[in-house]
């Protein structure tokens, strides 16, 4: 039994063939609607850094928007959600971190998505997948079975 607490209280997961899916979204609220339309487990970084930080003891995917748009390569500041910085600057969340899925914005470029190239970088994890805004349903299912079948294989 593998568990992701926040705020001192415990979410217990059974231990099943679908991934974690761990993600930030911010007050706008598109990336957690493609998170729901998943239907997989998940556990939500937190919005503000005063809310109880989330802790997670078992391997996931995880799902970030991208900020910044007009940047690209070699000027990436500010394209991952400090959240995200936050949570994954704690070695406990960090270890367990398997994969990345990315959502941006196409109006950004050749920065779409950069905040996943990122966050594979510097965890060495591959970057699973993107899309853009809160996904089109073709988004849900591509995403939904690529992760189903990439989490059996790994």
């Amino acid at each position: 039994m593998a568990t992701a607490t926040a705020s001192g209280s415990a979410v217990r997961h059974s231990e099943t063939a679908s991934p974690l899916l761990v993600y930030f979204s911010s007050v706008s609220g598109n990336t957690a609607r493609f998170v729901e339309k998943l239907g997989m487990r998940a556990a939500r970084i937190p919005l503000r850094a005063s809310d109880p930080r989330l802790v997670v003891d078992e391997p996931f995917v995880l799902i970030t928007p991208t900020y910044g748009g007009g940047q690209s390569a070699g000027h990436e500041k500010g394209a991952v959600p400090k959240q995200v910085i936050r949570f994954l600057n704690d070695e406990r969340n960090r270890r367990f971190i398997r994969g990345v899925v990315s959502a941006g914005n196409t109006n950004f470029g050749e920065a779409y998505c950069i905040a996943g190239d990122i966050i594979s970088r510097k965890c060495r994890v591959p970057h699973l997948d993107r899309f853009e805004l809160f996904g089109t349903p073709e988004d849900v299912d591509r995403i939904g079975d690529g992760l189903e079948r990439w989490w059996t294989q790994h």
